[in-house]
């Protein structure tokens, strides 16, 4: 604490009392006339730091501040402090919460949950149950963007990720979450991309033609590699898929997107197959299911696994029509198709439904029908439903489908989301349409990270 204004660079002693929706710590500090919300990245709840001020915001909350801080020494450790195993844990960003016990990082999601549904009266007596956790929280992900740039350490290529708030480049050689196969895909397609010359793309200069690399393992161990480049042409595309294919057997696909725009859009709308084909096959909960390049697919297969099984547990049998919105690569429509006469799976991304659609045809599933449109234009459509499926991004869902769900009035409506805030915003909506929310439970998608998925189930009298 200190009378003395800080600056950026200061150093200053605090103790950290909460965590904040990104992981990171919270401690207060006097700056002048002012109070400091300091948000300290590797900081935890109770422990006695000290740290070096890099931020502090223009804007002002009366007389509190935000500001930001780097941990500079641990004086007084939490008893829930672990050694995190990964080499780049710090340095990426990608799991701020590595360095807290599992258990702890459980309890703090399902109080996050807590938290928002607290503000919203309607929902402030909510039970909610234990977060489910991860049956492994290390090696669970079955998908990896890399960042292609020059690390900022050693100024060589690597495959790896935005530092937190800037666009320097750190190497996730050894990352520990993605699965096992990832890793080893990543490391053999940098050693091509070295071999063969390829410049980073350079987003100030527009120079250099290579800008990420997505890579996505199957149940089988199968792998389709996504390279996205600033421009179509890329001489060189042809000769860095046959090595990749060559190198790693686990390679059954490698697709060229080009994403020529200036924005921070992963994607781009043009792609072509370099090598293999043009999506890969999948199986989550039991079901298989056909993945192009751009296909949402829940990035932790065991836990999306048993949500999958509960969301078809608590759907009514014998139903006339479910309906699955934001339905991505139509998984839940495909699970649920045993138990209703007709499944309709609307979904906005024109890739993730061609190849949804190609799927259900060669399969001869005709209880399955896709509809390619935005939530609300695809639900308009529908006259009745006896149970609905949400599964929206993390803007949640706009009040058009809200209005729409409530006209249809299910007898179950299974909200599974990615966001506590716009979950509680959707729900308490929900609520003055006159729906009763009967259970939630949160699950831990993805360890070390601050994202919780909850399964919300809902109820119209």
């Amino acid at each position: 604490m200190s009378d003395q204004e800080l600056r950026p660079g200061d150093e200053f002693e605090a103790t950290c009392t909460a965590l904040d929706e990104n992981g990171a710590g919270l401690a207060q500090s006097v700056s002048g006339s002012e109070t400091l919300r300091v948000h300290l990245a590797g900081g935890l709840p109770g422990e006695r730091v000290r740290v070096r001020l890099a931020h502090v915001s223009v804007h002002r909350d009366g007389s509190v501040r935000e500001a930001w801080a780097s941990l500079a020494v641990v004086l007084a450790a939490s008893a829930q402090r672990v050694e995190a195993p990964c080499p780049a844990h710090g340095a990426c960003g990608g799991c701020p919460l590595m360095h807290l016990a599992y258990p702890a990082q459980l309890d703090w999601k399902r109080a996050r949950l807590l938290a928002q549904f607290a503000r919203h009266p309607d929902l402030a007596s909510l039970l909610v149950d234990a977060c489910v956790p991860s049956p492994r929280t290390l090696g669970y992900r079955n998908q990896a963007k890399y960042v292609y740039g020059r690390s900022s350490d050693s100024g060589q290529p690597v495959l790896g990720a935005f530092a937190p708030r800037s666009h320097d480049v750190v190497d996730l050689a050894g990352c520990q979450v993605v699965e096992p196969i990832l890793d080893e895909v990543r490391q053999a397609l940098l050693a091509i991309l070295i071999d063969n010359a390829v410049e980073p793309f350079d987003e100030v200069l527009r120079t250099g033609v290579l800008r990420y690399a997505v890579l996505r393992a199957t149940a089988l161990g199968q792998v389709m590699a996504t390279l996205v480049t600033a421009r179509p042409e890329w001489l060189a595309a042809e000769a860095v898929a046959r090595a990749l294919r060559q190198r790693c057997a686990a390679v059954t696909s490698v697709v060229l997107n080009a994403n020529e725009s200036a924005g921070n859009a992963l994607f781009g709308e043009h792609e072509r197959v370099l090598v293999g084909e043009a999506s890969v096959e999948d199986t989550m909960a039991d079901v298989r299911v056909r993945l192009s390049s751009r296909s949402f697919f829940q990035t932790n297969r065991e836990v999306a696994s048993q949500i999958y099984r509960k969301i078809v547990a608590v759907a009514p049998d014998g139903m006339a029509r479910a309906v699955d919105v934001y339905a991505g690569a139509c998984g839940i429509a495909l699970s649920l198709a045993a138990k209703a006469r007709e499944v309709v799976a609307i979904e906005e991304n024109p890739a993730a439904t061609q190849a949804a659609a190609n799927f259900l045809a060669e399969q001869g599933a005709a209880r399955v029908r896709v509809v390619t449109g935005d939530a609300a234009h695809g639900l308009a459509d529908i006259r009745a439903a006896d149970f609905v499926v949400l599964n929206p991004p993390r803007k949640g869902c706009g009040a058009d489908v809200l209005a729409v769900v409530a006209r249809l009035r299910p007898q179950v409506l299974a909200y599974l989301s990615c966001d506590p805030r716009t979950l509680a915003r959707d729900l308490a909506a929900l609520v003055v349409a006159g729906a009763q929310v009967v259970k939630v439970t949160p699950f831990d998608m993805m360890p070390h990270t601050p994202h919780v998925e909850t399964l919300a189930l809902v109820r119209f009298p």
